[in-house]
């Protein structure tokens, strides 16, 4: 069963009158466990086609599923409980809560999700261990640098589990040295946990470290390289 599925997905913005297509009958099928990155020019659409997966934005028309569900037909209720139990977030912004402290950001999710407090403390060590954060884990976000900051947004994504992960431009705050450390903990990630990860980027570095590479131009894929 494929992790993501679109079909035909078109999103067209309208203003003043205006329609202005950022995406046209996009097909894409993500297999559990890929490494794959969404590529292309700013107006391409690769970060427009990563929220709609993403379901923080609605198609003009076509098809999104995330497994074996049919993200379009979900209502906000259960499109939310998708989202917080099924796809885990990355932003090129860490969003992370001030107020909590690294393993706190970490565990935020599944809280969320009401996992007990011995076995969310547990699973958020596990990963901020991964990425060579547990002595970091009682700091506060002001306290780490933004490198660490990204991984344990990264952490967040990835604690609970799910089934994929989406990461938009999640090195474009780094420098280059940060990219590298953030790419090859989240390479070891998907190699160690599975974790399927889609990205959406121009940043050469993480070009380089996934095993596929669907380019857009003008809102449609223009090519779809396996490594």
């Amino acid at each position: 069963m494929s992790v993501v599925q679109t079909k035909d997905l078109t999103k067209i913005y309208s203003s003043n009158g205006i329609e202005t297509p950022a995406l046209k009958e996009v097909s894409l099928d993500v297999q559990p466990g890929e490494f794959t990155a969404l590529a292309g020019p700013s107006g391409s659409g690769k970060s427009t086609l990563l929220h709609l997966i993403g379901g923080l934005l609605l198609p003009t028309s076509g098809e999104i599923w995330i497994e074996d569900q049919k993200i379009n037909d979900l209502n906000p209720d259960k499109l939310a409980e998708l989202r917080l139990n099924r796809v885990g977030f990355v932003f090129q912004a860490y969003n992370l809560i001030p107020v909590l402290t690294a393993r706190e950001n970490t565990e935020f999710v599944m809280e969320l999700q009401g996992l007990p407090e011995n076995e969310r403390k547990k699973q958020a060590m596990d990963v901020l261990n991964t990425l060579e954060m547990n002595d970091y884990a009682d700091r506060m976000p002001n306290k780490l640098s933004g490198g660490q900051q990204q991984r344990v947004a990264v952490a967040r994504a990835v604690a609970a589990q799910p089934a994929l992960v989406l990461a938009d431009e999640p090195t474009a705050n780094l420098d280059s040295k940060n990219s590298e450390i953030l790419m090859g903990l989240m390479r070891k990630l998907n190699q160690d946990r599975g974790t399927t990860f889609l990205f959406a980027t121009h940043d050469p570095q993480i070009l380089e470290r996934v095993d596929r590479v669907v380019e857009l131009h003008d809102g449609e894929i223009s090519s779809d390289i396996k490594k």
